[in-house]
């Protein structure tokens, strides 16, 4: 029987290159080795952002930025979280058999807290509403980088316990860490992430993709522009670019040309495709639907389970 992975994406505004090579690449490459279900993570969005009209926005391009990548909702199960009201209820569940004490470990929390920010509910019991995302569909791997391991483990600590308290119902997932996800440095050199401004996005204009490369910073190590390079590992191989920046050492602005060309290469079909797709809003909002209601036939089976598991249903 094929393994079902699962993964959710916040709707968080622009992906860059690093959301693609990090993790969007492999959901699409990974579909015909499982049963792909990738969900919309609307609800955990909420924690941060709070402006209905740019929600609405957000959760569409999330939805379009994936079909043009190449994900086929004939393959792959592609649904938004607040349409499974199911995933609510059993995170009130595992609420209920989860101690604060256990939560305060929480990475996010624990942030929070550290830098003097006031936690929210939601961002307190962000791990039962993930648990609950992920147990709901007996998801076999989901992926995750080394810093997300954490949830996950709560993910299983929470099954455990609760085919403890009321018997086997849950399967444990484990991680999917996949060897090829690469940590993607930033025009800066930190790792590219929208919180520190140094993404070049997914699906950039040629200007765009221009402006962001000639200011990439270069940190630069035996002649070669460290930053520069690591990037551009991306777009060529390391013999290819080895020979070219044997070539061109020292010569910052021409390496950076070099890159731009790469770089837009690799963009303008994808841009052109997330065009084309944005263009039909109709179809986007039909496969969330199409894929919402598959996704919740599946989950009020399960609810049923845990509803009969821990004796609160009395009729059928």
């Amino acid at each position: 029987m094929t393994k079902i992975l699962l993964s959710g994406v916040k709707p968080s505004g622009r992906p860059h290159i690093g959301n693609y090579f990090g993790a969007m690449r492999q959901f699409v490459e990974l579909r015909n080795e499982y049963d792909a279900r990738i969900f919309i993570a609307d609800y955990h969005a909420l924690t941060t952002l709070q402006n209905a009209e740019e929600m609405r926005q957000n959760i569409l391009n999330v939805a379009i930025d994936y079909l043009a990548i190449g994900l086929d909702p004939q393959k792959t199960l592609l649904y938004k979280q607040s349409d499974i009201p199911e995933h609510t209820e059993l995170a009130w569940i595992f609420d209920c058999i989860t101690t604060v004490p256990y939560l305060e470990r929480a990475h996010a929390y624990k942030d929070a807290i550290a830098n003097g920010r006031e936690a929210t509910v939601g961002l307190f019991n962000y791990p039962m509403l993930m648990a609950a995302d992920i147990l709901m569909y007996n998801a076999d791997v989901v992926p995750v980088g080394q810093d997300q391991k954490q949830h996950l483990e709560i993910t299983r600590d929470t099954a455990e316990k609760f085919n403890r308290i009321f018997g086997d119902t849950f399967k444990l997932p484990e991680p999917l860490i996949l060897d090829t996800v690469k940590i993607v440095p930033g025009i800066d050199g930190r790792k590219m992430s929208k919180s520190y401004d140094n993404t070049i996005p997914l699906f950039a204009e040629d200007s765009e993709i221009e402006r962001l490369v000639m200011n990439i910073v270069t940190d630069s190590s035996a002649g070669v522009p460290k930053n520069v390079y690591e990037i551009h590992k991306l777009f060529r191989s390391v013999n290819e670019l080895d020979k070219l920046y044997k070539e061109k050492e020292g010569k910052y602005k021409k390496l950076k040309e070099e890159l731009i060309v790469d770089i837009k290469k690799f963009i303008a079909p994808l841009r052109e495709r997330r065009k084309k797709i944005a263009s039909d809003k109709e179809f986007v909002l039909n496969v969330l639907k199409e894929g919402g209601d598959k996704a919740r036939a599946l989950a009020k089976k399960k609810i049923e389970e845990v509803r009969e598991k821990v004796g609160v249903k009395l009729y059928k």
